[in-house]
């Protein structure tokens, strides 16, 4: 059994929400507790911009922190939600209540395929993101805001944002990223994984790993198996393993957070 110094807070990406009954992770908090682990949610926007997230999220982990008496967090954050978390922690002072930040697949150096596409008509932009503005408001997101986030994964934006959100030197900070094989190895992403191989290379189906490096960079994952891990599977969405068959590497990604915070555990926190 695991015995975190600190528990663990899950931070979810852009295009979804934290929900009792379709969590975000799939499995993985509940392996997370089985495990020993405590586990709690960031419980955000889904498509909020960056500074209305990281405000929330600061508010909501001092709230989490009060009422559980609970020193400080271990962060597990995957795409957006990494930099919702980035910002709360050195722009809304909660870097007191972070002990690690594990970021999964997050655009830490903005996308070049996002560079790309954003030379799209302005106004057909807009009208794209306002209707899933509607749509998130009506799942619950307070003030969504697809236009200005979507901008805010530019190489430029994301410079910018690096700058004024420099790493906290109290917080052990970790970088992962994913990639798979072939288009035909997610069915749900296989178009933006050809897109984004075009102008990038190797990707997970929407990030490359040169889009997600960070501070202390742990690699690139790609699975046990040829299919590789997507950007879906590394929240789980399926729902079950990444392969049946018995080989080296991650054949349930469910291993790979468990190996995670063993880690984390190993290290103090």
């Amino acid at each position: 059994m695991l015995d975190l110094k600190y528990p663990v807070l899950m931070v979810h990406g852009m295009g979804f929400r934290d929900r009792k009954h379709l969590c975000y992770w799939g499995r993985i908090p509940k392996v997370l507790e089985n495990a020993g682990c405590r586990v709690f949610f960031g419980d955000q926007d889904s498509n909020g911009s960056i500074e209305d997230n990281g405000r929330f999220l600061a508010e909501h982990i001092r709230k989490i922190a009060s009422e559980n008496n609970i020193e400080r967090f271990n962060v597990i954050a995957h795409c957006k939600g990494g930099l919702d978390m980035r910002y709360a922690i050195s722009s809304e002072g909660a870097g007191d209540l972070v002990a690690s930040l594990s970021t999964i697949s997050t655009p830490h150096n903005g996308s070049v395929t996002v560079d790309k596409l954003l030379r799209f008509p302005d106004p057909l932009v807009k009208l794209g993101c306002k209707a899933c503005d509607i749509w998130w408001k009506i799942l619950g997101d307070k003030k969504p805001g697809t236009y200005d986030t979507i901008h805010s994964f530019t190489t430029a934006a994301v410079a910018k944002f690096n700058e004024d959100n420099p790493d906290n030197e109290d917080i052990y900070y970790q970088s992962f990223a994913f990639t798979f094989s072939s288009a035909f190895s997610d069915f749900f992403l296989w178009i933006s994984h050809l897109v984004v191989k075009m102008f990038e290379g190797e990707n997970d189906g929407l990030l490359a790993p040169r889009a997600v490096k960070w501070t202390n960079f742990r690699g690139v994952y790609t699975g046990a198996t040829k299919r590789g891990i997507s950007h879906c599977d590394e929240v789980d969405m399926r729902r079950m393993p990444l392969t049946r068959k018995k080989a080296e590497g991650i054949t349930d990604i469910t291993d790979f957070y468990v190996e995670l915070v063993s880690e984390l555990e190993q290290m103090g926190y």
